[in-house]
């Protein structure tokens, strides 16, 4: 039986995902920030999902130090959703000091895959899906302000982050393959989606007319991680359409300098697949 990680799999488009995956025979492990969440997501999940194996993990991806007590407590994954993220926040900052949006939705799963890319690397055709965002587009790395002192908006971060997302998928994908590991990376992009990232105040209601489900927001990031089909290195939307990142997101020299930066900022090497 496969083992695969959802991170933030007790709510928005985690929640679906992980239910799915459990329906598809997949021992789940529901990582969440809060306990008691995580732990009401797993026994929902086996109660819709008769005989399903779930489990739940914390996991606060804006603190390293947890990130590396969960991933020491994993003892087998072949499927890594990398799906946890926040958005249109005020400025803050995760508990390593790294501005908020950048620090959970990029390095926390940078790092988390890191420590976990051992085991990924026993698992013969192990995936990492890496949920980004068409606002990657709006998204610029300014590495001479990576905490966003000089300047902060609620979305310009996001696409920040979101074209993190993007540029890691795409360079974790090329590093294992130039290496030989047997690792697909692939990226998703969920759609407009109802869920609870964005606080836009009292629109939220109103807007969610519009968005559609956070179950077909899943479905990307599902057959990432289940279809026969996938390639590494594609990027995933809606209706299950191969999508094509913007010139930055594609860009080799800009994803290998995030990646140096990240492994400085996170500690966490990669040094199976660190030969470049």
């Amino acid at each position: 039986m496969k083992t695969a990680i959802v991170t933030g799999g007790n709510a928005g488009i985690g929640l679906p995902t992980a239910r799915e995956l459990a329906r598809r025979g997949m021992r789940v492990i529901v990582a969440a920030r809060s306990p008691e969440k995580g732990r009401a997501a797993a026994e929902l999940i086996r109660r819709e999902v008769p005989g399903a194996q779930v489990v739940h993990g914390r996991l606060d991806l804006a603190d390293l130090g947890s990130v590396r007590e969960f991933a020491a407590g994993v003892e087998a994954v072949d499927v890594l959703v990398n799906n946890a993220g926040i958005g249109m926040i005020p400025r803050g900052e995760t508990r390593d000091g790294f501005e908020l949006q950048f620090g959970v939705n990029h390095l926390g799963h940078f790092a988390l895959t890191g420590l976990l890319l051992p085991l990924l690397l026993k698992s013969p055709g192990a995936r990492v899906v890496t949920v980004s965002s068409d606002a990657h587009k709006a998204g610029r790395l300014d590495f001479a302000d990576l905490g966003l002192t000089r300047g902060y908006g609620r979305f310009s971060a996001y696409g920040r982050s979101k074209l993190a997302n993007l540029l890691f998928a795409l360079e974790l994908d090329r590093r294992a393959r130039r290496s030989g590991a047997g690792l697909v990376s692939v990226a998703t992009h969920p759609g407009a989606t109802a869920t609870g990232i964005f606080k836009v105040g009292p629109l939220q209601p109103l807007l969610r007319v519009f968005l559609q489900s956070a179950e077909a927001g899943a479905r990307p990031s599902v057959h990432a991680a289940t279809s026969p089909e996938i390639r590494g290195g594609e990027y995933i939307g809606p209706r299950l359409k191969l999508l094509t990142p913007s010139p930055d997101a594609r860009s080799a020299e800009l994803a290998a300098r995030l990646w140096e930066v990240s492994a400085e900022l996170t500690g966490v090497r990669f040094e199976e697949i660190a030969h470049r």
